[in-house]
């Protein structure tokens, strides 16, 4: 680290008369303007080496500058908001203004639109092509001090006198804000000298604000968490700080007169300068240079800031944010993900406008034209020397063949194909330094990150079977599974230290109860489950690893389609999901596996998992009963029938989140982190605020009785009819009924609505019961309660058929056909419930129906005896629809 009182390339010059100053340069760097408590800006031409211009009667006591490359607008305490345009050094018009006074104002990064805080508690965001297009931001009912657009200009920051910052969203007509964060800034009135701007990072991923111990705080854009701190630098409050272009460096400046230069990669100081009264820092968009202001009025412009010996740094390409846990680089299936090169060649300022969507005609065309089709370069050959080949006469490309992007004969493949992601059930991202590994009904595993180590604690939710414990964890487990039995985990290969899985039981009898493996030099681990019998293990080299719960090796294969994407367990039985065909979209079809490990069975083999088009699964685990589920991201969970039969399979929805009654005023809005399915119920985490994953500290479970989606919830709908006065003061419809007889009728008929539904409901639902606890009885060796389950199961689902049938019945003989359905849907082969059910119609008069559920009854009673006959003599049974069973 160097230290010096001034440095070498410093030049100072007295620009404004003592008070707050300010100084930005424009986008393309030709410009430095400065503006202050006086009524003169300065404008700085950096090309040359001149005494400035300078633009006279402009308003006075400017606290805010904001600079585009043709103009800039200033903030005055007279609450004013003035443009001034660069080519003519003239004002130009106000743009708008404020009754109390401006403190902070700044351009989006298109340049279109002005935001402008003041005293009042509302923020404007102007447009500058048309200025009675207005957006007011009054959520915050808080004066706003500073103010920051993200480099895309989707989001814009208030820093509030509440000490809370505010985060809107910019994308649509309306702004909407989307999050508070808190714990960050400390409060603060608008006329103090304390500075709490966020400072986005380049690559906006992140931003930087000082916090009230002197220290710079990094908070990231994905889940508002604190990241990596520069601390430990300043002796004084804050009072400036800045990135460069490239976000390699920050600069900060603070009361205790020193400027710090600190490096972004691992937050420490490599130069301090002095420099005393800074009050904003301005670093210039492509040359080693940076200007300071001073509240004396003065301006320092400073060559060569960093020095020789960490110049190189500012000619990378952009750097990214310092994450504890970067994102870019946290994928589940343990690959660095890189970032598409249009953001490495632009620094992310390409348009949005400018990248076609995905799917869409530009998209596919784009895609078939950029591919290798031979060597394009040479299919206009310069055959008359006329010059109008580019690059005529070279084989190879020259240096600056590449400014419009890369040389399509770099491109090796017609299309990507968009694979579904990897991921751990039950886990969650990394979020700040924490993260859950596991979450389920048995308890849940979270680790903190230490730096140098993780620490690891595993709570359960029964602690009279199991005791909570805690260790240090050096190896930093990224994933765990967790049952009844033990605790699994697994880290990731780190350079030369492979990655290794470590058991850990709860019970045992011998003195050594863990054991750890290590995987192959360079695989790592996609996911992996835990069950009774068996350690099932998904990696990167494409392999499945199952050991057995002692850590003997069971069995390795790689399966027919890749890559793997999650896997799930129960009992021996293994369900593995991988990415399987492209299809026309592109995008990959998600398949799964399911096979008994001991038998060596294979129950599914490769078959689809139901997904609608662009969802994708946001865990897999099995219910308690055994039966394979998915959560996907359109809110539904789903389980899987008759899956024990091969080709048999289907998934069947269960839960649709969307259509939750807690849901249908639409005031809320929430979504759900699943949990398990266990006693009939979904159990899960609802998340509020936009969240995707759950946080500390741990909230509470909540649990979902199934509902199968059908149709809406009924809505009440207000029937306009003619009304007459009859007898001076009744009012009466047209059809002769009282206003109030008619409101009963409609009272009526939508309590009949809703009781049928929720009887169609109950008769689903104890179909699907019934159907995969036979599926188990009948591949397992069950048990009497099992079977005694299952035979209450078909009884309750007949009285559930009879429960139906008053209803139908009740509602009139023209609903006849439907009752006479209801019958034959019957399971009871004995005749005793269709006996039942025809004491039901005639209780209601239904002679009709009363002859149809007789005759439905002679058919059943004489199937039940010929099968009777059949079984007992000949070994086949009759079914009432025609098929022949063998038994």
């Amino acid at each position: 680290m160097s230290e010096s009182r001034h440095h070498a390339g410093a030049v100072t010059r007295p620009a404004h008369t003592a008070g707050t100053t300010l100084c930005a340069y424009t986008p393309n760097g030709s410009k430095l303007i400065t503006a202050g408590s006086n009524n003169t800006i300065r404008l700085f031409d950096t090309r040359v080496d001149e005494e400035p211009e300078s633009i006279d009667d402009c308003q006075e006591l400017n606290y805010a500058l904001s600079a585009a490359n043709d103009f800039f607008v200033a903030g005055a305490e007279d609450g004013t908001v003035s443009l001034y345009l660069l080519e003519t050094r003239l004002f130009d018009r106000f743009v708008t203004r404020a009754t109390l006074p401006v403190r902070d104002v700044v351009l989006s990064p298109d340049h279109k639109w002005v935001a402008v805080a003041s005293d009042e508690l509302t923020v404007k965001v102007v447009s500058l092509d048309d200025t009675t297009n207005l957006r007011i931001l009054n959520e915050h009912n808080k004066p706003t001090k500073h103010l920051s657009f993200d480099p895309k200009g989707s989001l814009l920051a208030l820093t509030c006198t509440d000490g809370i910052i505010y985060m809107y969203s910019m994308t649509a007509e309306q702004p909407e804000l989307i999050r508070k964060v808190d714990g960050v800034v400390g409060r603060m009135e608008t006329d103090d000298e304390a500075f709490g701007r966020v400072v986005w990072h380049p690559d906006g991923r992140a931003f930087a604000v000082a916090t009230p111990t002197r220290n710079i705080q990094v908070v990231s854009k994905f889940d508002w968490e604190k990241q990596r701190a520069f601390a430990n630098g300043h002796n004084g409050d804050i009072t400036a700080i800045a990135w460069s272009p490239n976000g390699a460096f920050l600069v900060s400046a603070a009361k205790d007169g020193q400027v710090l230069i600190w490096s972004t990669k691992d937050q420490s100081v490599i130069a301090r300068h002095e420099y005393r009264s800074v009050t904003d820092i301005a670093w210039h968009p492509t040359k080693n240079l940076i200007a300071l202001t001073t509240r004396g009025g003065e301006v320092t412009v400073i060559k060569d800031f960093i020095s020789e010996q960490y110049a190189s740094m500012l000619r990378l390409p952009q750097q990214p944010s310092p994450f504890i846990h970067d994102p870019a680089d946290e994928r589940p299936n343990g690959r660095v993900a890189e970032r598409p090169a249009a953001e490495r060649q632009t620094n992310g300022h390409q348009p949005l406008a400018a990248r076609p969507r995905r799917g869409s005609v530009d998209s596919d065309l784009e895609d078939l034209l950029d591919e290798d089709y031979g060597d394009l370069d040479d299919f206009v050959v310069d055959d008359d020397g006329a010059g109008y080949a580019l690059n005529a006469g070279r084989k190879r490309p020259a240096d600056d063949d590449d400014i419009f992007g890369d040389h399509p004969a770099k491109r090796s493949h017609l299309f990507h194909a968009q694979h579904h992601e990897s991921f751990q059930p039950g886990s969650t991202p990394w979020r700040g330094n924490r993260k859950y590994l596991c979450l389920n009904l048995i308890g849940f595993v979270w680790t903190v990150d230490q730096d140098s180590h993780h620490t690891v604690t595993v709570e359960f939710y029964d602690h009279e079977f199991h005791r909570d414990f805690h260790f240090t964890d050096t190896f930093l487990y990224d994933k765990a599974c967790l049952n009844e039995n033990g605790t699994l985990f697994s880290c990731p290969p780190k350079e030369d230290v492979p990655a290794v899985v470590f058991y850990r039981p709860h019970e045992t009898w011998t003195q050594r109860n863990d054991w750890r493996i290590q995987l192959p030099k360079g695989e790592a681990v996609i996911a992996m489950s835990l069950s009774d019998s068996f350690v099932t293990v998904t990696t990167t080299a494409n392999y499945v690893r199952i050991y057995t719960l002692f850590g003997i090796p069971y069995r390795v294969y790689r399966p027919k389609n890749t890559p793997m994407v999650s896997c799930a367990s129960w009992r021996d039985y293994v369900l593995t999901m991988s990415n399987g065909a492209v299809g026309a979209d592109g995008h990959s079809r998600l398949v799964y596996t399911i096979q008994n490990i001991k038998r060596d069975e294979i129950c599914q083999n490769e078959d689809t998992v139901a997904l609608p088009e662009g969802a994708t699964v946001k865990s897999v685990f099995f219910s308690d009963n055994g039966d394979p589920c998915v959560y996907d991201s359109t809110g539904t969970l789903l389980t899987l029938l008759h899956w024990r039969q091969p080709s048999r399979a289907s998934w069947i929805p269960l839960l649709d989140t969307k259509l939750l009654d807690r849901l249908a005023s639409g005031r809320k809005s929430e979504s759900y982190y699943p949990i398990a399915v266990a006693d009939n119920k979904f159990h899960c985490i609802i998340l509020k605020g936009g969240d995707q994953y759950p946080y500390f500290p741990r909230p509470l479970l909540s649990e979902f009785e199934f509902s199968i989606p059908l149709t809406s919830a009924p809505t009440r709908k207000s029937k306009s009819k003619k009304k007459t006065k009859q007898n001076g003061d009744a009012d009466v419809d047209m059809d002769g009924l009282s206003e109030s007889d008619s409101e009963l009728e409609r009272d009526e008929e939508d309590a009949s609505v809703v009781e049928s539904r929720k009887l169609e409901q109950a008769f689903l639902l104890k179909g699907l019961q019934a159907s995969q606890l036979a599926d188990l009885v009948e591949a397992t060796s069950s048990t009497a309660g099992q079977r005694a389950t299952l035979s209450r199961l078909e009884l309750e689902i007949d009285k559930t058929l009879l429960q139906l049938l008053a209803v139908e019945c009740r509602e009139g003989e023209e609903r006849g056909m439907r009752a006479l359905e209801i019958v034959r849907l019957i399971r009871d082969e004995s005749g005793k419930m269709i006996e039942a059910a025809g004491k039901i119609a005639e209780r209601y008069g239904r002679t009709i129906l009363r002859e149809k559920i007789r005759e439905v009854k002679f058919d059943t009673v004489e199937e039940h005896w010929v099968n009777f006959y059949c079984v007992s003599f000949c070994g086949y049974a009759f079914h009432r629809s025609g098929d022949v069973f063998h038994v």
